[in-house]
């Protein structure tokens, strides 16, 4: 097996003659789902959750839950062709189009990448600076990130299952750190339901709007459909054997929910936690709580009546100032927890994209030197000569570009799993 293939090393279970159902071989085929669903949970989601809450309060809910949903579908579509074809995203672009628009879809979804990268270089850089209580700086922080991503590559070596494991370790400490925002703040659970399941914005202006797509460009991300239709190449399915096929597409349909419904919590919880606390507060209330608490952080908001806005920076300050020490810590490594996992399904995503598309097979090292020098030189540059406030910014633009990269990602997928000459008879139906 080339170095290219995450490791077809994971069997499963013969086709089972009675039960419709079995936990084992659910076991056997989770890991693909969880590795992607860390996508609906990078730094640059978690910041479109906490401004979507603090600017529009619980009314954006229903846009999160449908994007969720719709992001569902498309992986689903995604994992159904690598198992049934045994070939992922970019390589049956490379076999179906040619060599113009492959060049184009290969530069877009690069930009996709380099784009969420950035977002979680951004995302480690500051939560190691909230952890280090500032003592190291924005830039220092975006060189340790550097660092790390290369420790990573050398985790890979361990094997596909104990990577899967340690996704899954980080998943966990995300939902323990915002699940304890959550219980903090006890958000309105009326709120909450009606949020998700009332498709209405009363008096929303440009700003809510703005958020909305950006919850779109940060749930779907373009290069998570690349990713997920190579990492279900892993397990070994007989493909010539239909019900074999059937029951992969099956269990990992099921584990794709499972995945996709546990990071749909965790952003959840971001959402509400500043809907239920900063939903119109202004930086005047929120100046006089920091200072009755002497937080260090208090300059960071003007004494004026205009509306708080805040970012990842800000959010784990906010939090600090008006639930404790604490509540700034917590978030903090919840952002770094982000920030790394999301690390890695970059990494991987680029490799497949570039080996499909170009045939290229650069070692994993090399390219990620590449990809990465790309995404950290203009990160580095605003680290060294801004504030927080220009990186956050950055975060926000890149959330919309993501919503622009979609159709280079969707048009494809759709497309390919809706030919017969592709899928046979899983061809997508009307």
């Amino acid at each position: 097996v080339p170095e290219a293939e995450p490791g077809t090393d994971v069997p499963v279970l013969p086709p089972s003659q009675h039960s419709c159902f079995s936990f084992r071989k659910l076991w056997a085929f989770t890991g693909p789902g969880f590795l992607m669903s860390i996508a609906y949970l990078d730094p640059g989601n978690i910041e479109s959750d906490l401004q979507s809450g603090a600017v529009a309060g619980f009314k954006l809910l229903w846009v999160l839950l449908l994007a969720t949903v719709i992001g569902l579908l498309l992986q689903r579509l995604a994992a159904r062709l690598g198992v049934v074809t045994g070939l992922h995203l970019a390589e049956v672009c490379h076999r179906q189009y040619h060599k113009v628009p492959r060049i184009i879809l290969w530069l877009m979804v690069e930009l996709a990448i380099i784009g969420s990268d950035m977002q979680e270089v951004i995302g480690s850089a500051i939560a190691i600076n909230l952890l280090s209580m500032g003592k190291i700086p924005l830039w220092g922080g975006v060189l340790i990130t550097i660092a790390d991503t290369f420790v990573f590559l050398f985790l890979d070596k361990y094997g596909l299952r104990k990577l899967e494991a340690f996704f899954g370790f980080l998943i966990t400490i995300m939902a323990l750190t915002f699940g304890y925002e959550y219980i903090t703040v006890k958000p309105d659970q009326e709120k909450l339901l009606k949020g998700l399941f009332i498709p209405y914005c009363q008096n929303c202006g440009t700003p809510q709007l703005e958020q909305a797509v950006g919850i779109v460009g940060a749930v779907i991300m373009p290069h998570n459909m690349y990713l997920h239709s190579a990492l279900v190449k892993s397990r070994q399915v007989n493909r010539a054997d239909k019900r074999e096929v059937r029951e992969a597409n099956k269990y990992f349909f099921i584990e794709s929910c499972i995945a996709l419904f546990v990071s749909f919590i965790i952003n959840i919880f971001v959402v509400t936690v500043f809907a239920e606390a900063f939903f119109e507060k202004t930086n005047a209330d929120v100046h006089g709580v920091c200072t009755n608490t002497s937080s260090p952080h208090s300059s960071l908001f003007p004494n004026n009546n205009q509306t708080l806005e805040v970012d990842i920076y800000k959010g784990g300050v906010v939090l600090g100032c008006y639930f404790g020490p604490a509540a700034l810590y917590i978030w903090a490594i919840g952002i770094l927890a982000a920030g790394q996992s999301s690390t890695m399904t970059g990494t991987y995503s680029g490799q497949f994209v570039m080996e499909g598309f170009l045939n290229l097979r650069w070692s994993r090292f090399a390219r990620v030197l590449l990809t990465r020098s790309i995404a950290i030189t203009p990160t580095l540059f605003v680290a060294i000569f801004q504030d927080v406030e220009h990186l956050t910014g950055m975060n926000d633009f890149l959330n919309v570009l993501m919503s622009l990269q979609l159709p280079f990602a969707l048009i494809p997928v759709l497309t390919f799993t809706s030919l017969p000459s592709v899928m046979n008879d899983f061809a997508n139906g009307l």
